[in-house]
């Protein structure tokens, strides 16, 4: 494939791997200029929708045998406009992300199509010059927005006989697809999003193209399937340690809010407070076994503070009304504040005062 030789041609070896603009990325962007290479790709980095967009981009450019360049573009350590040298590009898509200011700013030929799907993207942009192609849109994420964007424009061409994917990978990749949109769009409806989207954390360090020269094969072998099972061996695990946890020490009546807001069962998780999601489920179906409100209270030191979590397994129990009145927040089901060690110990208290 054209594509991907000219990229490794482009990239030498990296000293530092988080460094995006490193002597190594300045260098590839200097031979693709000295090649001629038309356009040039930067995506979102660490975002997985950022990812499977610049993979789309190979995959075009690679199909038609047009040379590109694509870089990873980290908003930590953004490369400005006179590191990319537009001028000498015919054409630069920024994927999963806007065009920064200085972007808009310059005066260069170069055509620049922007993809994004974030609400805050359009007052980010400003005054648009005519050579800027903007598609920003709130209801569909980057990555699908950009794999539509490409197949049309392969579908469109004169070779006639290509396509995007494989039939082989249509189904798979669509279906990833399909659950990274859920979580972009924020709305977590697809069946198993949580262990799916655990799954995915695990190949966050893998989408770095210039660091993993197989980032594109990997992701096209991805499969929502073996995240979503990844996910599930994981929390399940978790399951067991707290219920070891929840065994292994005391279990208190919390009376929420001194009894304002009922009764549930607690216990102090110091030292194991990366289970207090598990744990405080577990309390919340103990509670509710027990004649007591549904819900879980766990209870453990951060930074100084004592900071209780409240869990809830039932769908009709508001766990924030208790969070909020004491200055923190969450959802009904899962909340959290910070509590003074004398109130909780009046919440925790045999004999109240």
């Amino acid at each position: 494939m054209i594509s991907r030789r000219i990229h490794r041609q482009f990239l030498p070896a990296i000293s530092n791997s988080r460094s995006f603009r490193s002597d190594a990325a300045l260098e590839a962007i200097s031979n693709a200029i000295e090649e001629k290479v038309p356009n040039l790709v930067l995506y979102n980095y660490p975002s997985f929708s950022g990812a499977f967009s610049a993979l789309f981009a190979h995959l075009y450019h690679s199909r038609l045998r047009i040379p590109s360049l694509i870089l990873p573009f980290s908003s930590v350590v953004p490369f400005s406009v006179k590191d990319l040298c537009l001028e000498r590009f015919e054409r630069c898509y920024l994927l999963d992300f806007v065009a920064p200011k200085d972007f808009a700013a310059t005066t260069t030929d170069c055509e620049i199509v922007c993809f994004d799907h974030r609400k805050s993207a359009a007052s980010k942009l400003g005054s648009v010059k005519k050579r800027f192609q903007v598609n920003v849109d709130v209801d569909k994420s980057s990555s699908k927005a950009v794999y539509e964007y490409f197949s049309c424009k392969l579908a469109s061409s004169e070779e006639e006989s290509l396509s995007l994917l494989d039939d082989e990978d249509r189904t798979r990749v669509e279906s990833v697809l399909d659950y990274i949109e859920d979580i972009d769009l924020r709305r977590w409806r697809l069946p198993d999003i949580k262990a799916f989207s655990f799954g995915l954390k695990e190949w966050r360090s893998r989408v770095n193209c210039i660091t993993n020269p197989y980032m594109y094969e990997q992701l096209l072998r991805m499969s929502s399937e073996d995240l979503i099972a990844c996910g599930n061996s994981y929390f399940s695990s978790r399951v067991i340690d707290a219920k070891r946890v929840l065994k292994q020490n005391k279990v208190l009546k919390i009376r929420l809010g001194r009894g304002f807001y009922g009764e549930c069962l607690g216990m102090r998780a110091d030292g194991n407070h990366e289970l207090s999601d598990e744990l405080g489920k577990l309390l919340s179906l103990q509670s509710a076994a027990s004649g007591l409100r549904p819900i879980g209270a766990v209870t453990f030191m951060q930074r100084n503070n004592l900071k209780m979590c409240l869990r809830s397994t039932d769908d009709t129990t508001d766990t924030s009304e208790v969070a909020k009145a004491y200055g923190g927040g969450g959802t009904c089901c899962s909340s959290s504040f910070i509590i003074r060690m004398d109130e909780y110990n009046e919440w925790t208290a045999k004999d109240p005062t």
